[in-house]
């Protein structure tokens, strides 16, 4: 990156976006940010500007959206005082969204009939603690052009850049990374319930996991930070699971793709809806595992 500072905006200040913004703005950016809640955006009164998303697409070469969904950003590209309505020349904007493919593509023609850029690129890499400490791994689908202007500006936020292809490639790869990463979640919770059964003590079980080949970024970090510390917080809600998964399963039935696992891991989490934990930290389920088991309910009933 240049000397010269760059001006950034970003959209959406909550667990992901907070650190995203700390980190552009502490490596010496330009850095424009917008929150449609008030106590989101107060920490920035001093180190960055507060615009709302109109006047930052007139003043920034580039805007990360780190909204829940393709919708929010939907409506601030429509209508007269839309962020398309007098763009920054060469406006890039990149969506950090978990969203369905199909409409990102849809957002992304829209833009660029206004001249507009726009990027998808899936997160992942210890969620809003890798968003924390500016190691996250980026899934980018777009203008392959665009993605080698723009990838020193997204340094601040990412150790890896992965280019899929063209648009909506970026969301597709994060809504297949995260099915495996849910049921990942919900296959060694049965595990350590299984082994609490059978007398063996959970620390001692993720132990044996991270030394062995049942280790995974659920066994190394998700467990011993979040569960075992009993914190609970991993950060992520259980709506987040139940929108992540539901978009997996959809686009594998459009795609006639077979997705069992992923379609049981679908049942915990609507078991979990139903019970109205949506606002719950997604890490709290593990203790109440067997409680969301809807086979062993139905066999409960039929005795």
């Amino acid at each position: 990156m240049s000397s010269r500072p760059k001006k950034i905006g970003v959209i959406g200040l909550g667990n992901m976006g907070r650190g995203i913004a700390k980190n552009l703005i502490k490596t010496g950016n330009d850095v424009f940010v917008w929150d449609i809640k008030e106590p989101a955006r107060k920490p920035y009164t001093k180190s960055a500007t507060i615009v709302e998303p109109q006047e930052m697409s007139q003043k920034c070469a580039m805007i990360i959206f780190v909204v829940p969904g393709s919708p929010e950003i939907d409506a601030m590209m429509k209508g007269k005082n839309s962020m398309l309505a007098e763009p920054k020349r060469g406006l890039v904007l990149y969506d950090f969204t978990t969203s369905d493919p199909v409409y990102t593509k849809k957002l992304a023609r829209r833009a660029v009939k206004k001249g507009v850029a726009y990027m998808d690129a899936g997160m992942t890499g210890g969620g809003a603690q890798g968003a924390d400490k500016g190691t996250m791994t980026l899934m980018i689908g777009g203008d392959k052009r665009v993605f080698k202007r723009t990838s020193p500006m997204l340094a601040p936020v990412a150790k890896k850049l992965i280019y899929l292809g063209e648009s909506g490639t970026g969301h597709t790869m994060k809504v297949v990374h995260n099915m495996i990463t849910h049921a990942n979640f919900f296959a060694l919770s049965e595990a350590a319930h299984l082994g609490r059964r059978a007398g063996i003590d959970l620390a001692d079980l993720i132990e044996v996991f991270n030394n062995g080949n049942a280790r995974s970024f659920i066994s190394e970090r998700r467990f011993p930070d979040h569960i075992l510390s009993e914190t609970w917080d991993g950060r992520s809600r259980v709506y987040n699971l139940n929108k992540d998964v539901g978009m997996a399963i959809a686009l594998a039935d459009k795609l006639g793709a077979t997705v069992n696992i992923g379609r049981d891991t679908y049942a915990y989490i609507q078991e979990a809806i139903k019970q109205g934990r949506a606002e719950d930290d997604f890490t709290r389920l593990y203790p109440d595992l067997e409680k969301l088991d809807r086979k062993k309910k139905k066999k409960r009933k039929q005795k």
